[in-house]
């Protein structure tokens, strides 16, 4: 455990082994469905009175579910192959999800032969990513977010966007590795007693940093300077940034050891005007129009083709014109 504490302090507050980058006002992910209905067990799927069972998955482990989207069938090798990408709670929902992606992957492929595109490969793209990308572009239509849609979000939001808070702290590390419980417990046991004798004695911070902390910091008392979100391991930085000022009450654990932590001051971060974030809004949001537009396009071409031995979802009648 050479490489820091994780802490993000050491060197003035500017080393530390945690990540440097600063977390930037942004908007929770959306998650992009991709149109498709929840994978029916084998011999439970429903069957219309003059259609045949469809089986999806096979009974044997050797053997795979039959495919084809427009005649073209999605082989066993292709299948086993992409399993890799699709992990899973059991063999069968992940079978399902590799068989789920590779016929999405045929129709695009189907539609772009269809087209005759003419490929122009961009920097770091392969054909098959450079012809999916001049596909979307020509027939995904996306309309632009308006300055009133961002407006709009921004009033709606405005608790989302605040510079960071910032903390100026000290702290003991008491070192142990994460998965060695008993040197944990006896960590733990130790930060407790330099929490009693610091209420005791407040002014032997530095001196008890020196003796007793693994952090680099215990040359300048304990101090990390100022930190600021992002510069410290998650699970620390989501405790410390709930304290309030002053000698936390308990030591701070995370997966380098126990931290005895006092802070010093906290300034809370202010609110962010709409000029400093309508960038950040109008990107997540076109972002966010963009996969459902994408999403649309995809269930207009399931609608379109003749697939069988996997159920997707389709559109009745075209959503992309």
């Amino acid at each position: 455990m050479s490489g820091g504490c994780g802490c993000g302090g050491g060197n003035g507050g500017s080393g530390g082994c945690g990540s440097s980058a600063r977390e930037e006002p942004g908007l929770p992910e959306s998650e992009v469905e991709v149109g498709v209905q929840a994978f029916t067990p084998p011999g439970h799927e429903p069957v219309a009175a003059d259609e045949a069972p469809v089986q999806l998955i096979a009974s044997s482990e050797q053997e795979w579910p039959i495919i084809s989207v427009n005649q073209v069938p999605i082989t066993p090798q292709a299948l086993a192959q992409e399993l890799q990408y699709h992990p899973a709670a059991s063999r069968e929902e992940a079978v399902y999800l590799a068989a789920r992606a590779l016929v999405i992957r045929e129709l695009l492929q189907q539609r772009i032969a269809e087209l005759g595109l003419t490929l122009q490969i961009g920097a770091g793209e392969n054909e098959e990513e450079a012809a999916t990308r001049l596909l979307l572009e020509r027939e995904v239509q996306v309309p632009e977010c308006d300055e009133a849609a961002c407006w709009r979000y921004y009033d709606n939001n405005r608790g989302r966007f605040h510079s960071a808070p910032l903390l100026a702290v000290r702290h003991i590390l008491l070192e142990c590795a994460p998965d060695d419980a008993g040197a944990r417990s006896t960590a733990q046991v130790q930060a407790e007693i330099l929490l009693q004798r610091l209420d005791e004695q407040p002014d032997s911070f530095a001196a008890l940093a020196l003796k007793y902390s693994a952090c680099p910091s215990k040359a300048q008392g304990g101090s990390l300077g100022q930190i600021s979100k992002g510069q410290t391991v998650p699970e620390l930085e989501r405790q410390l940034f709930s304290l309030p000022t002053g000698l936390a009450a308990k030591p701070l654990e995370s997966r380098y050891g126990w931290h005895v932590v006092c802070v010093d001051q906290r300034v809370e971060g202010q609110a962010l005007p709409y000029e400093a974030v309508a960038l950040v809004i109008r990107n997540q949001l076109q972002q966010g129009v963009w996969q459902k537009a994408v999403v649309q396009y995809l269930q207009t071409l399931v609608g379109s083709a003749d697939i069988r031995g996997i159920h997707l979802q389709g559109a009745d009648s075209p959503l992309v014109q």
